[in-house]
């Protein structure tokens, strides 16, 4: 019997890392440790791998087993390291005999000997390439996802048995043939079309702005006008992603364990709607070892909160820096790990605690300090970070009495695709994707503002207050109205619809 070497990976944050599992067989009473920080889970894979060994048809040796995994400073957690273990065990032990030197082993193993689904296929694979390895063997369930990996063989595996026939040489396994992946959606969540949404023209246009430029959203307005409802029809507007951002949001979707088995590839934007009881590692990620959290699975999509105001106030002022730097950086005794984290932020409240201040059906039953402890809820930094403020009112009788249907999203989506592309072509050779995305530097070469419009932007800094961030949001938000109207420098008009996003009064 002798020392066998088989590679696996670790997830690191959203990376792969190359670990070497490292079987040894010795004499001595019959006992298996695993070394090399492994957590409870890769520690009963020690059951599990004697279970399957056994029940494949081979034998699972008498003998005192050592397996250590390195590096041997690197947290190892989770199922997958069950399929190496168990090959460098047949290798030790001589019931096996194969060249696995530029081979990836991955997959979690059940007693019968079958491979089931392991999350962080994506990212795992990739580490093939770079490290300059040939050949991955998955869970056959995995192998579509594995797949969009290219230049790497990938194996589809039913089984232990299944392997090790491959391996010998008596049956081999095609491999696996990268096909077409039809567009798919995330799961959990339905689009709405804007041609179903009654009224609410205003709050309409907004949304087609904040999706042409990736603009910040929040809406304000009674119980029952419509907030959730055009929030929830933000993605059928939204553009397409293109193969990078998809590559991205899937890589993100599988580490977490959230990629459908049956959607190797996520193609539309993921939209997530978090509980206001969320708590703040649940919405910006974290844990021990840290996971992403609702942002980053937000990541080129939509996350909408809901009663805004009723997030924790911690909760909320943990936005303020992921919406700056499109990222979130966590950091542990062992390291910090960043996620990505670039997201459009929609938002929905009602203007007083019972919804309806302002209205002109229904009397409002809070008092003035109700009303301003309600509001101030939310901190002025955040407000100051949130380009488009709309209100949505009660949709009058007439409107939702009307048969007919309003203009589609396919329409509206086509619009912004082409604004979008007026933008590709602005930021080419850059790391920005849409107008949301420039710093002051991109602001001062792209945002030019006609002169006769220079006088209104200076009255508005005065009559508003507005803060030197508020000032470049302004900016963008026009550059990206007048990319939707096809103009090539700011006008008075883009600038004046892009001012009456601002806040009627300071929240």
């Amino acid at each position: 019997m002798t020392l066998a070497k088989v590679y696996s990976a670790a997830i690191v944050g959203l990376d792969g890392q190359l670990v070497e599992v490292e079987v040894d067989i010795s004499s001595g009473l019959p006992s298996t440790t695993v070394v090399g920080l492994p957590d409870t889970a890769v520690q009963e894979a020690r059951e599990r791998v004697r279970a399957a060994v056994r029940n494949s048809g081979f034998v699972f040796p008498a003998r005192r087993i050592t397996v250590n995994l390195a590096p041997a400073d690197l947290k190892k957690g989770g199922p997958v390291y069950d399929l190496p273990i168990a090959v460098g065990l047949l290798l030790s032990s001589g019931q096996l005999v194969a060249d696995v030197s530029q081979t990836l082993f991955l997959g979690e193993l059940s007693l019968d000997g079958s491979l089931r689904h392991t999350r962080g296929i994506l990212p795992m694979v990739a580490l093939v390439r770079e490290k300059g390895l040939s050949t991955v063997f998955v869970p056959h369930v995995d192998a579509g996802e594995a797949s969009l990996v290219e230049g790497v063989k990938v194996i589809p595996i039913a089984s232990l048995a299944e392997l090790v026939d491959h391996l010998r040489g008596d049956k081999l396994v095609p491999e696996f043939s990268r096909v077409d992946v039809e567009e798919t959606r995330v799961q959990g969540w339905h689009v709405t079309d804007l041609a179903h949404i009654k009224g609410q023209e205003h709050a309409k246009r907004a949304l087609e702005v904040a999706a042409a430029g990736g603009h910040n959203l929040l809406m304000v307005g009674p119980p029952g006008s419509g907030k959730t409802m055009l929030a929830r029809s933000l993605p059928s507007i939204l553009p397409k992603m293109d193969m990078d951002e998809s590559l991205e949001v899937t890589k993100i979707y599988s580490v977490s364990g959230l990629l459908p088995s049956d959607t190797p590839l996520i193609r539309q934007r993921p939209f997530r709607s978090p509980h206001y009881t969320t708590s703040q590692a649940g919405l910006v990620g974290g844990g021990r070892l840290p996971r992403a959290g609702e942002i980053s699975l937000s990541h080129r999509g939509v996350l909408f909160l809901d009663e805004f105001p009723e997030f924790g106030h911690t909760t909320l002022e943990v936005l303020r820096q992921p919406l700056e730097d499109k990222a979130v950086t966590i950091s542990r005794a062992q390291g910090s790990i960043t996620f990505p984290a670039n997201f459009m932020l929609v938002a929905a409240m009602n203007p007083c605690p019972c919804g309806y201040y302002g209205d002109p059906a229904k009397e409002c039953r809070c008092s003035s300090g109700d009303i301003s402890r309600y509001q101030k809820r939310i901190s002025g930094p955040l407000i100051d970070r949130i380009d488009i403020f709309v209100e949505v009112p009660r949709v009058e009788y007439e409107k939702l009495a009307d048969t007919g249907s309003g203009e589609s999203s396919e329409a509206v989506r086509a619009r912004i695709e082409k604004a979008r592309q007026v933008q590709r072509e602005r930021f080419n050779g850059t790391r920005l994707v849409c107008n949301a995305d420039m710093t002051p530097v991109e602001i001062r070469d792209f945002c030019k503002v006609e002169a006769s419009a220079q006088g209104l932007l200076k009255v508005a800094m005065k009559q508003l207050s507005l803060s030197a961030r508020a000032f470049h949001r302004i900016l963008k938000l026009a550059r990206t109205i007048a990319d939707l109207d096809g103009a090539s420098i700011t006008e008075a008009r883009h600038l004046a619809e892009a001012l009456q996003y601002r806040p009627r009064q300071m929240l």
